[in-house]
């Protein structure tokens, strides 16, 4: 029998196609969301960034490990909400929000800000954002009469890069020096999409994938990369006795 007629035989003899369901290294109720966020920070690629930057995790990936994406989002809100979790918006998706811890966020952004004059300002900004604002941007108002931050100060802070302009008057809140991670980011995804593209059929069992190495066009780990494509539905998921069969979606 042919590889694809026996993979088609395990499908049908073993479960139903379903859009990515996770079999991953961790199944719904067996940990919660924060053991799964740091699950996925392990695989971001601190050295890529010479430690400058916190690890970041996007929300979709962590719905390669669980199938309701309603409690992933409810408990995301519930780790923003009591300060342990920053939310970001990261411009080349309006679906791609990207999570980082807010101490390792704290750590990171001030490091970087050591023996800058932004460096209280930056301190003030840290100090209301993190005990629990949940917010991912910031009108002129907000920031003048409910942080009490003034013209100048808002423009040390989007100098040190902890905001970014989202249109007059109004800021996202950002990830200092991130660019780059955007950058890799999606050169990367869009080179793992290709293999599973260019694979035989267009679909790759995911143990396969992952143990590709990488290439001048994947910086980060492939379990990474995974994680993103399947809880962004970019691959259909199969199961099968052989395990997960990732299938490109046109």
């Amino acid at each position: 029998m042919s590889r694809k007629r026996a993979l088609i035989a395990d499908t049908f003899c073993l479960t139903k196609r379903r859009r990515c369901a996770a079999d991953s290294e961790t199944a719904d109720g067996a940990a919660d969301v924060r053991s799964s966020l740091q699950y996925l920070m392990t695989l971001f690629s601190r050295k890529l960034f010479n430690d400058s930057l916190p690890p970041v995790v996007l929300k979709h990936q962590l719905y390669s490990l669980h199938n309701d994406k309603t409690l992933v989002d409810k408990q995301v809100n519930e780790l923003r909400e009591n300060g342990e979790l920053l939310m970001f918006q990261l411009g080349f998706d309006s679906e791609a929000f990207a999570l980082v811890f807010a101490e390792d966020y704290r750590t990171k952004v001030l490091q970087g800000e050591a023996g800058r004059e932004t460096l209280g300002t930056v301190e003030k900004f840290l100090a209301k954002l993190i005990p629990g604002c949940s917010d991912l941007s910031f009108n002129k108002e907000k920031m003048l009469n409910e942080f009490l931050f003034t013209d100048r100060e808002i423009t040390q802070l989007v100098k040190s890069g902890v905001l970014t302009v989202r249109d007059a008057g109004s800021w996202w809140l950002s990830i200092p020096n991130s660019g780059k991670f955007i950058k890799y980011f999606i050169k990367g995804r869009k080179a793992v999409l290709g293999m599973v593209k260019k694979s035989r059929y267009g679909e790759i069992l995911r143990t396969e994938l992952e143990e590709r190495r990488t290439t001048s066009q994947v910086q980060f780990q492939m379990k990474y990369h995974v994680h993103d494509i399947m809880g962004a539905e970019l691959v259909e998921c199969i199961q099968t006795t052989s395990g997960t069969l990732l299938r490109y979606v046109d």
